[in-house]
């Protein structure tokens, strides 16, 4: 017989429902995404480190678990939150159902609660911790004190790799938590990828002979990373860079920028956001909780794109440096690929600065 669980969120609002994952209490930052697939992307993205993740969508499951898609090696979620489950997947590269995966990676998880009011709930509030538990929680001390902290240093490789042996253009790419589809685009267009952990020296970086430098995308507050950001500010100016999601907000905060927690981020692949340039419209995949004060760049970058639904920063280019950096994940999969030819413009870059020497 199922077990009944129960969300209880930091305002004190309770909802019942049932467990499918590891049977365990925990408690995280609740978040919500809108993704209507990608669910295994969701649950293998490093980004998610120390939250709860409720997909607003009311059917995940449908296709199982398939090994090949995923972005890391495991799931740094601390639960998993949705209206309904599905038990009989239906797909030829289904290896996993996905009640299978959370039980194997020890991610408890809930069905069967109301995710329109919990999603607006947190929409109006912002965003809460929250516990799941089998009985209602009532530590709310231990609760509201819960925050993520050290979230690159524990997702981050200890370990350096080398891809596309042969590649025409040297890309060290910084892993906070890197999705394995930016290295995918890299190696596309013909990039040794060098992936090197959080702390990687940027002295290191210039010994190796790169082209270029791809700083990743990673969970937790910006901020927090002082040293990562002291090591950046080395690179600035010597190679080609490009920054997506983390790595956007920690170039910003390298070149003197400043950035700040949002009300409920944006999570999902259905965010526009509009190149100023342009005028042009790009529907894109994102998934941040931190944003980009974009008056703090001003003397320093140029804005780039903006977010459609609250003009927030999406992108910043920083012309005297040859770098530039995005909010959103032009890598999407599953999303959008709207804009996919950013990594060009940084293979563009790579090669103009490789001409010059």
């Amino acid at each position: 017989m199922e077990k009944k669980a129960y969300l209880t969120l930091e305002n004190g609002r309770v909802f019942e429902g049932r467990s499918f994952g590891a049977e365990r209490e925990t408690v995280g930052e609740l978040v919500f995404t809108t993704g209507m697939t990608g669910y295994i992307e969701t649950l293998t993205d490093p980004s998610y480190y120390g939250q709860i993740i409720m997909q607003t969508f009311p059917l995940i499951g449908n296709y199982g678990v398939i090994p090949e898609d995923f972005e890391s090696i495991k799931c740094h979620a601390s639960a998993y939150v949705v209206r309904e489950r599905c038990t009989t997947p239906s797909n030829f590269r289904c290896k996993l159902t996905l009640e299978e995966y959370l039980k194997r990676e020890g991610i408890p998880a809930i069905y069967g609660v109301d995710t329109r009011e919990i999603a607006r709930t947190v929409r109006e509030a912002g965003v809460m911790n929250a516990a799941i538990s089998f009985k209602p929680f009532s530590d709310f001390e231990r609760l509201r004190a819960y925050r993520v902290k050290n979230a690159v240093e524990s997702v981050t490789s200890d370990e350096i790799t080398v891809s596309g042996e042969y590649g025409k253009y040297t890309v060290v790419l910084y892993d906070f938590g890197v999705k394995h589809n930016i290295e995918h685009e890299l190696l596309k267009r013909n990039c040794r990828v060098i992936c090197v952990p959080a702390h990687y020296p940027a002295e290191e970086v210039f010994r190796l002979k790169a082209d270029g430098v791809m700083l990743a995308n990673g969970p937790g507050d910006p901020a927090e990373n002082t040293e990562i950001i002291k090591n950046i500010r080395k690179l600035i100016g010597k190679l080609p860079i490009f920054g997506i999601c983390l790595g956007h907000q920690l170039f910003a905060l390298a070149m003197g920028g400043t950035t700040r927690k949002m009300k409920y981020g944006h999570r999902g692949a259905n965010q526009p956001v509009k190149h100023l340039e342009t005028g042009r419209v790009y529907i894109t995949s994102q998934n941040h909780g931190y944003e980009v004060v974009s008056d703090s760049l001003k003397a320093k970058g140029e804005l780039s794109f903006v977010n459609c639904n609250d003009g927030t920063c999406e992108g910043v280019d920083y012309p005297a440096v040859n770098a530039f950096t995005v909010q959103f994940h032009p890598e999407a999969c599953s999303g959008p690929q709207d804009a996919n030819f950013l990594f060009d413009r940084f293979v563009t870059n790579m090669k103009a600065a490789k001409e010059d020497k």
